[in-house]
């Protein structure tokens, strides 16, 4: 029963990080295209799965904290990686959003 929940949790985070970053590659074709209304809103949903996957992730580490040890598979380090590029990414995506906006002529926004 426990592998079962920890593969169900590296699952959650390895699904929400990718949604996070299909969401954020989504947010710099549509500000390229000029739909900054759309961009926003795919950078707003990247970053409602980054806070899933975080929420995943914080919960592993207080098991980990309070001696309930997980082994480390190569499909846990995997999920991490996963998340980290996840991360990096959107962070990446509100920069070209911000680019494309810049060179429309519009204000740039924090994301």
């Amino acid at each position: 029963m426990a592998d079962e929940q920890n593969l169900e949790t590296i699952m959650g985070l390895i699904i929400n990080g990718g949604n996070a970053k299909s969401s954020a590659m989504e947010a710099i074709q549509a500000a390229k295209k000029g739909d900054f209304d759309q961009a926003t809103a795919k950078l707003q949903e990247s970053d409602a799965a980054l806070s899933e996957a975080h929420n995943v992730q914080t919960g592993m580490l207080t098991k980990e904290a309070s001696g309930d040890h997980i082994d480390v598979t190569l499909l846990t380090v995997h999920s991490q990686d996963h998340l980290m590029n996840a991360i990096t990414f959107r962070d990446l995506a509100g920069e070209v959003v911000d680019v494309y906006r810049k060179m429309a002529g519009l204000p740039v926004e924090t994301y």
